[in-house]
């Protein structure tokens, strides 16, 4: 099932779209690589997260999601970014997951 930014409801479609973005991003098998992420915090409070794979020849490809303006921006492997998604739907993040 294809997620587009309008279905997005939930972190876990939030982080699938990420990852099949990221991926088709360099032409990596979604199923051949893994995403890792990592909450950000700012004074204290969660305000997003990071992700990233890590692909084949030292290949690193990242993504942020911002949470207070509720927006994604993409990285591809020499850092830069190439895309920024405002996502029409506002996602939250559960509890835990801000720990």
């Amino acid at each position: 099932m294809s997620i587009s930014v309008d279905n997005i409801q939930s972190l876990n479609d939030l982080r699938q779209f990420i990852h099949k973005t990221l991926c088709e991003k360099e032409n990596l098998l979604e199923e051949q690589f893994t995403m890792s992420e990592m909450a950000l915090r700012r004074r204290g409070r969660s305000c997003g997260l990071q992700f990233s794979i890590n692909g084949p020849r030292s290949v690193r490809l990242g993504a942020i999601w911002a949470s207070d303006s509720n927006m994604i921006y993409f990285y591809d492997a020499r850092g830069e970014r190439y895309a920024k998604v405002n996502l029409p739907n506002r996602v939250f993040m559960a509890d835990e997951e801000a720990a």
